[in-house]
């Protein structure tokens, strides 16, 4: 899809997408609780009587949480996934293993759990550790332990001749499938998240700058304190999250098909243009993002990761191609859906149109906001309106103030 392709952009559908963004933010309390579970769980580590405490545990939020790209879960049976990464701070490579690293997190967690009275089980992941909250909390959080490595990934990039400007808070993490994962080695795998979420801001600082500013002006602040990040909302930010509930729909029952989130909001944050309107920053990046895939010295594709351009976001792709298919066909799909949104101006072919994306009750929702903004009723039509030519032909009821939405 080349740029002389992005489609027309009726008013309509510019307030819908608007509309749309904003149903799928999540409750402000989600992200409290979030910063509340991580933060709880960082204090719990550098506690006087905690077995780590001299290794200054440092615990800081990852993932979707920490770049505002969170969704909420397609059912009430999912849950809300907080990532976040246990720094220790005074241990180096040379003087642990992986799986004792590991280990030292685990008692922590347990006695942590224990302490909180929480029921239900730590559970090993292949990176990670994973705590489940009780039901009506609705999230776990997957808990990664790592040791700096800033100093070793600067030195590597610039002896390569990459930009190692974000490297500094590269970290080693913890792999069970690791071939080093039981003995002391300096092979370790590598993450950088908060690098990743560094390059993630200056994408959008202009307009998170404004947002902050207009914010400011109409004096919402957390009492005394600065303004939450998750409280600013960026164009950018919007947008992934469409793109994100749009491929979870088409991949319901298909979840190890479906691409990657890491991939789809660095494809889309690298195509970003600072546009300040959702609808604008979505089909920019529908139309750009798949130009920033490259390809690597073997001939496979690449999609580095910004903060450590060592790293391919697409290295499985090599091996199964399937899941570089898999992108394209989503692409198509989201480039026409949207497309087909973008040039109506009847609301309701509009819900309609975007029920095939997005799912009927996030569009249905979208529906009764772009109503109630517009003071107008919430039924639209008796029955579906099929056609452009249609809307303007049929008898609509409404009440109210008897305009159309």
């Amino acid at each position: 899809m080349n740029v002389h392709l992005r489609p027309t952009i009726t008013p309509e559908a510019d307030e819908v997408l608007e509309d749309l963004a904003k149903e799928l933010e999540i409750p402000e309390r989600r992200y409290e609780q979030a910063e509340t579970s991580y933060k709880s769980l960082g204090d719990w580590l550098n506690r006087p009587e905690s077995t780590i405490r001299q290794y200054d545990p440092q615990v800081h939020v990852q993932g979707s949480f920490g770049l505002g790209t969170v969704t909420p879960p397609l059912t009430a049976d999912e849950h809300y996934d907080i990532d976040a990464v246990c720094e220790f701070r005074r241990l180096t490579k040379n003087e642990t293993t992986q799986a004792n690293l590991k280990r030292l997190l685990e008692i922590e967690m347990r006695l942590y759990a224990r302490s909180k009275n929480m029921i239900k089980p730590l559970e090993e992941h292949r990176r990670c550790w994973r705590q489940a909250y009780a039901n009506e909390a609705q999230f776990h959080m997957d808990v990664t332990p790592g040791i700096p490595s800033g100093g070793e990934l600067t030195q590597l990039l610039k002896t390569r001749g990459f930009d190692a400007s974000l490297a500094e808070t590269a970290i080693s993490i913890t792999d069970n499938r690791h071939p080093h994962y039981q003995i002391v080695a300096a092979d370790w795998q590598r993450s950088n998240p908060r690098g990743y979420l560094k390059w993630f801001l200056t994408r959008m600082a202009k307009v998170h700058d404004k947002r902050k500013q207009e914010l400011l002006q109409k004096g919402v602040r957390a009492g005394t304190e600065p303004i939450p990040d998750y409280r600013i909302r960026t164009p950018l930010q919007y947008a992934i999250m469409i793109l994100k509930r749009h491929r979870d729909i088409m991949y319901i029952g298909r979840s190890d098909d479906k691409p990657i989130s890491i991939i789809l909001t660095t494809l889309a944050a690298h195509s970003y243009e600072g546009e300040e309107k959702i609808a604008e920053a979505l089909f920019v990046i529908l139309t750009k993002m798949d130009s920033f895939i490259g390809t690597a010295a073997d001939g496979s594709r690449l999609i580095a990761n910004p903060s450590d351009p060592l790293e391919n976001f697409a290295d499985k792709w090599k091996e199964h191609s399937e899941r570089e298919t898999e992108f394209h066909n989503w692409l198509r799909k989201a480039r026409a859906d949207f497309a087909a949104v973008a040039q109506l101006s009847n609301k309701q072919l509009i819900t309609e149109q975007l029920a095939k994306g997005v799912g009927a009750d996030i569009a249905d929702r979208t529906r009764r906001r772009s109503a109630t903004r517009l003071s107008t009723p919430a039924l639209l039509t008796a029955g579906l309106v099929r056609s452009e030519a249609q809307a303007r032909t049929s008898a609509v009821r409404i009440e109210g103030d008897r305009r159309n939405a």
